[in-house]
């Protein structure tokens, strides 16, 4: 496959739900459910989404929760705050395992008994 991000792989989806319609059907009913409006808001879960999205990056998501967001009424500076969330938990994160990095490089050089 020559780029994976292409947006005409979407058509593999057709694929999935041929093989297994049943899980699917469950799938789409599950996001369904977790996306309505609870103790937190539709908007809020979406933009939650668009940040998650990020963080994964997975470009469909991205677009899909991206659109959704705005659906629910997400203004384009609540987005950028939440691009801006995303990139701080993966900068964070690579911060953090810089721990683990540095913990090994200190093991390695530690006397062997």
């Amino acid at each position: 496959m020559e780029n994976f991000y292409d947006a005409s792989n979407i058509k593999h989806l057709r694929r999935l739900r041929e093989l297994k319609p049943e899980l699917l059907k469950g799938f789409l009913q599950w996001s369904k459910d977790i996306f309505k409006d609870g103790a937190l808001s539709a908007k809020t879960k979406q933009l939650m989404a668009v940040v998650a999205a990020h963080i994964t990056q997975c470009p469909w998501c991205i677009e899909d929760h991206t659109r959704r967001a705005k659906q629910h009424g997400a203004t384009e500076e609540e987005l950028a705050e939440a691009v801006f969330v995303a990139m701080v938990m993966r900068a964070g994160a690579a911060f953090s395992h810089g721990c683990i990095a540095l913990g090994v490089y200190e093991e390695d050089t530690q006397p062997q008994k």
